[in-house]
């Protein structure tokens, strides 16, 4: 258990002083979501009419409701950013020089996805304070601790799906098409930017289709859990979409099975 510790702790801190002396990769996390609360919340505010849904007990405005949906898009740039680095160390060797230790494979892919889903819930606080500073969206007292737990389950989960599509990218140069080709569709088709009812007033399909997207339930998940309660339903999708992709991840990193024996 000791050799298990000492072996996630490096990992996780090799990755945080990583990330602490990219000072440009942390100022991007927190200036994406500013823009859109800034920007494109002034914008909708008028357009986009809210009434009164769970977990909000009376009417909101636009930028309140925005805020879980931008913890939640912190958390999906962060775990295609950690995927990223993963597929620049397997290009650089380093990668596969990890893997050739004497702890199990699916530890050192568990550790690299607990460095990623630690350093996103950093980036989703220092975003809380930054949009309680800048616009006036203050959370409930008890639902900052709440959400903790919830923000490790949903970190756990889009960081496993990046482990997932960086087992399948064979150069780092393809990484920006699969990053588009994965975040925006799951982004924009989801319950972030505005409610599921307002999606079906345009198309039934469109909702079904948001309703079976697994950011949606991390996007409602975070969103009773900044509110100081719990959506069992989304829950129960983040961790099965968690198992999903972290199967996919071990397969996909799996010598005699997966792409990297592809690859060799």
């Amino acid at each position: 258990m000791r050799a298990y510790l000492t072996c996630a702790w490096a990992i996780v801190l090799r990755e945080t002083l990583r990330f602490v002396n990219q000072r440009g990769r942390f100022i991007a996390a927190l200036v994406r979501p500013l823009v859109w609360l800034v920007v494109f919340a002034a914008g909708f505010r008028a357009a986009l009419g809210l009434s009164i849904t769970p977990p909000y007990e009376t009417y909101i405005t636009y930028e309140v409701y925005i805020v879980p949906g931008l913890c939640g898009m912190v958390q999906l740039f962060n775990g295609m950013q950690s995927s990223l680095s993963l597929v620049y160390d397997r290009e650089m060797g380093s990668m596969r020089l990890l893997l050739t230790s004497p702890m199990p494979r699916w530890w050192l892919l568990f550790s690299k996805l607990l460095a990623g889903t630690v350093i996103s819930i950093l980036q989703v606080y220092a975003f809380l304070v930054l949009a309680g500073m800048l616009v006036g969206v203050v959370m409930p007292v008890e639902g900052y601790l709440l959400a903790l737990p919830v923000l490790m389950v949903t970190g756990l989960m889009l960081g496993a799906l990046g482990l997932a599509l960086s087992s399948l990218i064979k150069q780092l140069e393809n990484f920006a098409g699969v990053m588009n080709f994965v975040i925006f569709p799951m982004f924009f088709l989801s319950s972030a930017l505005y409610p599921l009812w307002k999606m079906a007033e345009s198309s039934e399909l469109l909702r079904d289709i948001c309703a079976l997207n697994p950011f949606t339930h991390a996007v409602e998940l975070i969103r009773f859990a900044l509110y100081g309660s719990l959506n069992p339903t989304a829950l129960g999708w983040v961790v099965l979409a968690l198992a999903l992709f972290a199967g996919l991840a071990l397969w996909g990193y799996d010598p005699a099975r997966g792409m990297v024996r592809r690859r060799a």
